[in-house]
């Protein structure tokens, strides 16, 4: 039998040592968005199992021909592992050759995921932020909450706080203390979730995402003006709190109502726009600066495939990762 070619493979440990910047990220991501709203990328709504209470393994193929990249990441989020010393995330992306559809790369997901998450969330922020914003609230330091600061850094020129908050005390200040170092910006650890919204301009939720939440961030708490982005669906809003925007945003009109169906988001407002919608122009984001705004990005594989094949490309000309035989 002849051989169908080889597959590269590329561990996270080799991921990382490429130290593609996060301004790529976003700006690949960004490319992805807009071609995305003229209906020029296949990514269908992602299913999933379910194998314990709160988890998740969940397939997500894309193709974007523009950046002929097509693949799909398989990814799980369990928010047991932690307690055995395990990631919450973990998964493996596949690329395929466009033309043959063959494998051409195999490589972990978790870089990935971290940081297009943090990258759609600073997207989010170009346009439905205040350009003035100084103070964010950070809910969940965990890798989402380092991957959103570094890439809220970069898009929100005018940062200068951070309030941290975390259920664990021991991962809070050891947040604190990273984020301080690498970041050099001032990052105050609170100790309710309220405190970590209040008087802020930007709101991330970055907690795990719950079947049957029990939200707590109530309107009162959210300012005039402000941008919050959950990571983490409706856990932590109570209904109220997301239907007092102005604007309520999302990353996919098609996933969300996919979501609906499965019994998540029993109360939450209509969307106003998609991302991509947004980010091309088609329509408004903020329009003033008293806007109360919302973009619950719910994850999208486009945003996966715009990243593995800046991974791969550098990867082929660095001469990272192991060639695998088919």
């Amino acid at each position: 039998m002849s051989s169908l070619g080889e597959v590269l493979y590329l561990p996270r440990q080799d991921i990382e040592k490429l130290n593609i910047p996060m301004k790529d990220v976003i700006r690949a991501v960004e490319k992805a968005f807009r071609e995305k709203a003229e209906q020029r990328t296949e990514a269908p709504p992602k299913p999933g199992i379910h194998p314990r209470k709160d988890a998740f393994i969940h397939a997500m193929p894309a193709y974007i021909p523009k950046m002929r990249s097509a693949g799909v990441k398989w990814v799980s989020g369990f928010p047991e592992n932690p307690k055995r010393g395990l990631p919450y995330i973990s998964g493996l992306l596949i690329l395929n050759n466009p033309e043959t559809g063959l494998p051409i790369c195999i490589m972990d997901c978790t870089w990935i995921t971290a940081k297009r998450t943090g990258a759609a969330t600073a997207i989010a922020a170009k346009h439905l932020a205040r350009q003035d914003s100084k103070i964010l609230g950070i809910l969940g330091c965990g890798v989402q909450g380092r991957s959103n600061l570094e890439a809220l850094i970069i898009m929100c020129k005018n940062l200068e706080k951070v309030k941290a908050y975390d259920i664990n005390e021991e991962n809070l200040q050891k947040y604190v203390k990273e984020m301080t170092a690498k970041h050099e910006l001032k990052i105050i650890p609170v100790d309710l979730p309220r405190k970590a919204v209040e008087n802020c301009d930007v709101v991330v939720t970055a907690g795990p995402i719950l079947e049957h939440p029990q939200p707590i961030i109530e309107t009162s708490w959210f300012k005039e003006g402000s941008l919050a982005c959950p990571l983490d669906f409706d856990s932590y809003w109570k209904p109220e709190a997301m239907h007092s925007m102005d604007k309520f945003c999302t990353d996919d009109h098609d996933q969300l109502e996919y979501y609906k169906k499965l019994g998540y988001f029993s109360n939450i407002p209509d969307a106003y726009a998609d991302l991509g919608e947004i980010v091309s122009g088609k329509k408004p984001g903020r329009e003033n600066p008293k806007e109360r705004i919302m973009c619950m990005n719910l994850g999208l594989a486009i945003e996966d495939m715009a990243t593995a094949i800046l991974i791969y490309e550098k990867a082929k000309k660095s001469g990272a990762g192991t060639s695998l035989s088919l």
